[in-house]
């Protein structure tokens, strides 16, 4: 079967869902993220892309630092509504109900609901087609306890949780 092009990236396998913060830390704003990478282990670098007519594109070229913040399943209501509103007009961490902390080595808020926070100083931007892609080398990142099972991933429009473990590498 032919698939629509415009829909295929739907078919593809799940992206981490990444709860960006940007900006200066009174003014951190928040994007949701489907598309989210490892791009090296060393250095360590993370990237994402975000399409130019979001508020965050323009914090993120600004500021040239982020944190990449993994939310748990628990928190799907507050991915959905910090994707869903611009932080033009919209305080995210009020509107989701999350709570801004500082970050160790950046000048941009982490969430402290978020269970895992890599914190990033961008090396690279590149555009590929409708986004650009901002990578960072993670400076810090803070780990508070979770299960693996409980984070969130993102495939074609749905939130969703990983799955068993078919294998591990030897």
């Amino acid at each position: 079967m032919e698939v629509n092009l415009n829909e295929a990236y739907r078919l593809f396998p799940a992206f981490p869902v990444t709860l960006v913060t940007c900006g200066k830390y009174e003014t951190t704003n928040i994007i949701t993220i489907g598309m989210c990478h490892i791009f090296s282990f060393s250095p360590p670098l993370i990237g994402f892309g975000v399409a130019p007519k979001r508020h965050s594109f323009k914090l993120l070229k600004e500021h040239k630092e982020f944190v990449v913040n993994l939310p748990t399943k628990d928190l799907a209501d507050a991915a959905m509504k910090c994707g869903s509103t611009s932080g033009k007009t919209t305080d995210k961490f009020r509107h989701a109900g999350l709570t801004k902390i500082p970050s160790k080595k950046v000048n941009t808020g982490s969430i402290k609901e978020c269970p895992l926070r890599f914190e990033c100083i961008t090396k690279q931007e590149f555009v590929t087609g409708d986004h650009t892609w901002f990578v960072g080398e993670i400076v810090h990142c803070e780990a508070e306890e979770y299960r693996k099972e409980d984070l969130l991933l993102y495939w074609g429009g749905e939130f969703r949780v990983p799955g068993n473990v078919v294998m591990k590498r030897a």
